[in-house]
């Protein structure tokens, strides 16, 4: 046993013998034994010795994540972890790994209990089940073999392919790898080559790994879009039957530039004091039948997925932007909410009808924003019939968002990151977009239908999914609060759950400061994500009693089921048995969705910071300012205007010796006493990327005024 480990054993017995001291023992009863073979500590009481092995050791089945560097971390199970032996996760040294990889579902010898320390610490004994079949990653050609280099930095390992099975990968090709023998520590895995992608320098093809190796659904099968064909590209005559005629309604779709698939529709008039507010969302549900094909590969795939250079959609592009599409000038489909609001924002009164509509006008985002910001005389004169409801739509909003603020509702406003690509892929500009009125408009007339329909089924006791926001968790939030109140923050917390409000408070203190992005994103990680569920919980950061998704059934599955449920509704299909029916299927639907929705978020997320490194090694030892955005003992995280982050190694912080002070979030130098802290803007020069690990590198700009503190 190699010496750390050995003194982490130590200790473990002694914390062991403490325990056994305090529960009455004799002092003398437990001590370290011989540390060899299956034995792994001792105890002995007067004559009596008892050994323990692995065996008698505390076990966990948790999931294996491994690091670059050959250590990893499991994550147990619940069930397995229920002896109280500690919930958090447990360090694998990389002698200790057996030959699990990144992924695989293990068991583990827990060998240190963890008490006073950040992990346990433990070895695995078993892989229980393999979370990696197959791998996308480069072809590398040998003389007698040939070798595929994983994309995933935590499967460490070179699968070995026979040449015979490579189905003519070139040198450089991406491929997807079926593993069919995992080897051992001593021996490479072994597979087969089953897909091949494209070559690493192909426009297209880093996204479409990353994609593949998130195991997204990329093609639609055959049947699938057999289907999809025979669905008429307009609305036939049968299906105007029972529905309300809006066609003559105002009414327009707002979105970006480049959106396809419009599911949104809104109208706006006034009836003396009160607005009434159309919310009309494509019908898919008419085109999308239960337990069909179609439905069948919409819950697999759960949701869009929107990459840099492409979208991978739920339903078949014959749908998402033909017939389900509220495209302007066509008659279309939809369910309407119609609400009347007050004054102050508040919703009155609604109804929820099967509809008949035709949108009149296509908006974009920048064109809405333009008129109600800029009053850009050329876009009021082209839209000028549109232009007194798009004022009193932008009245309304303002209403809406005030009461939500008052009841409490958290307002994280961070800017978005838009990456700009060129024909062949390769990133052009990264530009941040903030939010503006336009799109403020949507975000609050979806949110205000979302609820509406919430409490309307939730209040008539029909089986349902929600969006659920369960509260922060006390200690997580603590933490978080004490790390504020260092950056001389004032937080008020009354009672032992934080509030909404409290939290919106905070954030409201820090408007503006150079520290708010970074303390932001601290509190916003703080938080449970949001997931999909049959009971009507709530949702924290809305401050919301009741929510759901209705208004995008284009794009996500919980809202084509509720589109379901409101049909069997409105035409009186809603039985006991039909009741019943939901219930044995909508958690098992709310679970999926949440699933998918995680991995499309990480796909999304992966594909952006790829497209920034590509971006930023164009411009290698260019000098930029940035804000500190975190501040690490191995160095400090910079944050550009255009949201690219990188690191800036305390390693490579030549001209001090730097210290990392905890208590006022700085990076300090030993001699001149300069300091680095959370928040401070500063200038960095690119230093380089890591194209694998997606990763951004900087230098401090050693310029005479590149920092804001120094004392003598």
């Amino acid at each position: 046993m190699k010496r750390k480990h050995r003194k982490e054993f130590k200790k473990y017995l002694a914390e062991r013998a403490a325990s056994a001291s305090k529960a009455g023992h004799k002092k003398s009863g437990i001590k370290a034994a011989k540390i060899g073979g299956r034995r792994s500590g001792a105890e002995q009481s007067g004559s009596v010795r008892k050994v323990y092995s692995d065996k008698q050791l505390p076990r966990v089945i948790g999931v294996f994540r491994q690091n670059t560097r050959g250590f990893g971390f499991v994550t147990p199970n619940e069930e397995s972890d229920a002896a109280g032996t500690g919930s958090n996760d447990i360090f694998i040294a990389s002698d200790r790994t057996l030959d699990a990889v990144n992924k695989d579902t293990v068991e583990v010898v827990i060998l240190n209990s963890g008490l006073g320390r950040k992990n346990r610490e433990g070895k695995i004994v078993r892989v229980v089940e393999r979370g990696t079949t197959e791998v996308v990653g480069t072809f590398r050609r040998k003389r007698f073999e040939g070798w595929v280099i994983s994309d995933d930095t935590g499967f460490k390992r070179i699968v070995i392919v026979d040449l015979k099975k490579i189905k003519d990968a070139r040198n450089g090709d991406k491929v997807v790898c079926k593993i069919t023998d995992y080897g051992s520590r001593w021996e490479n895995p072994r597979g087969v080559i089953t897909e091949i992608l494209g070559h690493e320098d192909e426009a297209g093809t880093d996204i479409l790994s990353i994609a593949r190796a998130m195991e997204l659904p990329m093609v639609f099968p055959e049947r699938v879009l057999n289907q999809a064909e025979k669905i008429p590209d307009h609305v036939i005559e049968g299906d105007y039957a029972g529905r309300e005629d809006l066609r003559e309604w105002p009414m327009v779709t707002i979105d970006g530039p480049d959106a396809k698939d419009l599911d949104d529709a809104v109208s706006l008039t006034k009836e003396g004091e009160d607005y009434i507010l159309g919310v009309h969302i494509a019908d898919v549900s008419n085109y999308v039948q239960e337990n069909s094909a179609l439905d069948r590969e919409a819950l697999r795939r759960g949701t869009s997925v929107y990459l840099a250079d492409r979208v991978i959609p739920m339903l078949p592009e014959r749908l998402s932007n033909g017939i389900c599409s509220l495209n302007a000038g066509c008659d279309r489909l939809a369910l309407s909410c119609i609400m009347t609001l007050d004054r102050d924002g508040k919703v009155k009164d609604h109804r929820i009808v099967e509809s008949v509509i035709r949108v009149d006008e296509r908006m974009t985002y920048p064109d809405v924003r333009a008129i109600l910001e800029d009053h850009d005389q050329a876009l009021m004169d082209k839209y000028s019939r549109f232009v007194p409801m798009f004022r009193e739509m932008h009245e309304l909003s303002l209403l809406i968002r005030a009461r939500r603020m008052r009841r409490g509702a958290i307002d994280f406003d961070f800017p978005e990151a838009k990456v700009k690509l060129d024909e062949e892929g390769i990133p052009t500009e990264i530009v941040a977009e903030e939010a503006n009125c336009a799109t403020r408009i949507i975000e609050d007339f979806m949110l205000t239908a979302n609820e509406t329909v919430a409490e309307h089924f939730h209040s008539a006791e029909i089986p349902f999914v929600y969006r659920v926001h369960g509260d922060p968790d006390p200690e997580k939030i603590e933490n978080v609060l004490a790390f504020v109140r260092k950056q001389g923050v004032s937080i008020q917390k009354t009672k032992q759950n934080i509030t909404p409000k409290e939290i919106q408070n905070t954030l409201n203190a820090i408007k503006g400061q150079p520290s708010e992005p970074m303390i932001s994103r601290i509190i916003l990680r703080s938080m449970q994500q949001a997931r999909y569920s049959t009971s009507c919980d709530g949702h924290f950061g809305l401050a919301s009693q009741y929510y759901c998704h209705f208004t995008s059934p284009i794009r996500r599955y919980p809202d084509l089921q509720i589109h379901r449920i409101i049909h069997d509704c409105i035409r009186g299909r809603m039985t006991e048995d039909r009741k019943r029916h939901y219930k044995d299927i909508l958690d098992e639907a709310a679970e999926q969705s949440s699933v998918t929705e995680r991995r499309a978020a990480e796909v999304e997320r992966e594909t952006v910071k790829l497209k920034k490194a590509q971006y930023m090694l164009m411009h290698i030892g260019e000098s930029f300012e940035g804000i500190i955005s975190s501040v690490t003992s191995w160095g400090i995280y910079v944050e550009l205007p255009n949201t690219v982050e990188g690191l800036v190694r305390a390693s490579d912080m030549d001209d001090d010796y730097y210290i990392f002070d905890d208590n006022k979030q700085a990076m300090v130098g030993r001699l001149s006493r300069k300091e680095y802290r959370l928040g401070d803007t500063v200038r960095v020069i690119m230093k380089g990327a890591d194209l694998t690990l997606r990763t951004i590198s900087f230098d401090m700009d050693q310029g005479p005024d590149n920092y804001l503190s120094y004392e003598e």
